[in-house]
């Protein structure tokens, strides 16, 4: 009897095991089985996402560390006339002193952003942050300063480019493509005059145009905060590299409302190098004037794409390959026209005095023309200025 119980603990595992094990299979989904008897697999599901490509990010310091040195602070003094006293400004004062009034030159500061984007100390900034500007002084994030002066500027993209005799300055380099809308990025810049400051949001848009605020666009929006001072700074990726520079804010109140714009890597790049090469930016000229649209009359027209022309430059390229008030431009080297910025942007990459194929509808029918490309002149760059977002009503 003893070794009877003994056993019979053994026993009791033993059969413990066994239900467990018939238990587990019957839970387990049985296969699917068709018409003919053979058995179907089981449906596998798979994620939507591949989770294990994230790393689990929780900080972006190590793009930070690369990126913040380049981005240096922007200091401008400009001298301005202003009275001895508001009571000189009184007419009676003035026919008694005459036209000649006492007058005192101020110092006014202003505060932007840069990025060095040369070891030898080029440096890109926005042209509204130094315009004017009789002494530029440069603050690096290691605490040296320099005086800077103009190499060149291109109001039409609102950038500039202005150099420092300083050694061994860290560099960003450009990302020229592979952005796209949900990317997390990060503003570096001098916001207000606080000092260098780093915030964080995602690619919002690209290829942002038609908002009025410089001749040429083709912005990246984003939601990460850009503020006054921020001007001329960086937006970089979490790998450190440059993809923007910071230009504008849409706000009625003059602070961030999470809707900023940057100007793309690329263009930054092709000003740099026409102005280091050139001492100004060459673009290609049609002479034409577009009939402006709204981003909201853009999205509309583009499944028929074309743009009207509203007039034509007496004696220009436009003008001499027949090209005519009226005319839709549909076309250009095969590129399906889509909006006035698409065909401006276009036309300004090609090089002074190459042929392009322009297609244009006409009275119904379309007509295919070759366009000899001219350059736009500098006095015509010169009468453009940055014009701010303006507010909405």
């Amino acid at each position: 009897m003893r070794r009877a119980f003994t056993w019979l603990p053994w026993i009791l595992l033993i059969l413990v095991i066994v239900s467990f094990l018939a238990w587990h299979k019957f839970l387990q989904p049985k296969p699917e089985v068709a018409a003919d008897g053979v058995k179907m697999p089981a449906e596998k599901v798979e994620p939507l996402i591949d989770t294990t490509r994230s790393g689990g990010v929780v900080s972006y310091s190590a793009a930070v560390k690369v990126a913040a040195p380049a981005v240096v602070n922007i200091f401008t003094t400009q001298k301005i006339k202003q009275m001895d006293h508001p009571l000189l400004n009184d007419p009676a004062f003035r026919e008694f002193f005459g036209e000649q009034m006492p007058q005192q030159p101020k110092d006014e500061n202003s505060l932007g952003s840069g990025v060095v984007v040369r070891s030898d100390g080029y440096i890109l900034t926005n042209n509204h942050v130094i315009a004017q500007a009789e002494h530029i002084v440069v603050a690096l994030q290691d605490g040296r300063r320099a005086e800077a002066k103009v190499v060149g500027t291109d109001p039409d993209t609102d950038l500039a480019v202005i150099k420092i005799e300083l050694d061994q300055l860290p560099v960003l380099p450009f990302k020229l493509s592979g952005n796209e809308v949900g990317d997390v990025v990060l503003a570096i810049g001098n916001p207000f005059g606080v000092g260098q400051t780093v915030t964080q949001g995602i690619i919002s848009a690209t290829e942002r145009s038609d908002l009025g605020i410089n001749t040429y666009e083709d912005f990246i929006q984003t939601d990460a905060a850009i503020n006054p001072g921020n001007s001329g700074g960086a937006l970089i990726d979490v790998a450190g590299n440059l993809i923007g520079v910071n230009t504008a804010i849409f706000s009625q109140s003059g602070g961030s409302l999470g809707i900023g714009f940057a100007i793309p890597a690329k263009i930054c790049q092709q000003v740099l190098n026409s102005i280091l090469k050139d001492g100004r930016v060459v673009r290609g000229w049609l002479g034409i004037s577009l009939m402006q649209t709204t981003a909201e009359e853009n999205v509309l027209a583009a499944k028929s794409a074309g743009v009207m022309v509203a007039d034509v430059l007496r004696d220009g390229p436009a003008a001499a390959a027949g090209i005519k008030r009226g005319d839709k431009i549909l076309q250009v080297n095969r590129e399906k026209i889509t909006s006035t910025s698409h065909l401006i942007n276009y036309v300004a990459l090609q090089a002074p005095g190459r042929l392009i194929e322009v297609i244009v509808e006409r009275d119904g029918k379309q007509q295919s023309l070759q366009v000899k490309i001219g350059e736009r002149k500098t006095e015509l760059n010169a009468q453009s200025q940055y014009i701010p977002l303006p507010k909405q009503e």
